[in-house]
């Protein structure tokens, strides 16, 4: 079984108040990127990482690696104009491949544990489709409703998620739509089932100052482990 990970890393999001795209900000000594793509390493060296980069940041991304010393193997693919073209055209890069089953990870969630990769390329060879979810801690309240809704009845959604090559390739053939918000609705826009795994608490994605301040604490926390 071949195993690809694409990670998607091609937003210029401004809500980190910061010059640079919150991917390059600097977590426990290196660029939160690197700790995203190390993990994908780490947990399977024979692992192809395709890095999704937007255009105007592939040579500073090669300056940050010759900077952190940072030699995990990986192509670059240049992303689009939403984050669906980015991800097709990382797929559209990847030649037809029997039993080849392909992560899809969020650049800006660096803590994403070994364990969990693993996981989901493996419910993902079973069901062909996996996502890992976690369940949701507040109170939940409908905006057309006004009305409080069960919460047990909804989970939040993570990344890496995982598919087969094929379904892949064939799901990023459909026309684009606003409705497709990760890569599990626009394989379910098929009809494909999709397998649901135990995300992680501390798999977070980074999008904002204060949760930079909270992945230097897991991050510290998981040193303390090992």
């Amino acid at each position: 079984m071949k195993k690809i990970a694409l990670v998607v890393a091609a937003g210029i999001g401004s809500r980190m108040q910061s010059q640079i795209p919150k991917q390059f900000l600097v977590l426990g000594g290196k660029p939160v990127l690197m700790h995203t793509m190390q993990a994908f390493f780490d947990a399977d060296t024979a692992t192809e990482i395709v890095l999704i980069l937007h255009s105007d940041y592939v040579a500073y991304w090669q300056q940050l690696c010759v900077k952190y010393a940072f030699y995990a193997p990986h192509s670059l693919v240049v992303g689009g104009s939403e984050r669906f073209f980015s991800v097709k055209n990382a797929i559209d890069s990847i030649k037809p491949t029997p039993n080849c089953l392909v992560a899809i990870h969020d650049g800006v969630r660096p803590l994403v544990s070994q364990k969990l990769i693993n996981e989901l390329y493996h419910a993902a060879k079973e069901h062909a489709a996996a996502i890992p979810v976690v369940a949701l801690k507040d109170s939940i309240r409908s905006t057309v409703t006004h009305r409080t809704a069960d919460r047990s009845a909804f989970k939040l959604v993570q990344t890496p998620q995982v598919f087969g090559l094929e379904l892949l390739k064939k799901a990023y053939n459909q026309a684009y739509s606003p409705l497709f918000t990760d890569d599990a609705s626009v394989v379910e826009a098929l009809g494909q089932e999709i397998r649901l795994v135990a995300g992680e608490a501390t798999n977070i994605k980074i999008t904002e100052p204060l949760d930079m301040l909270l992945a230097e604490v897991i991050l510290n926390e998981n040193k303390h482990k090992t």
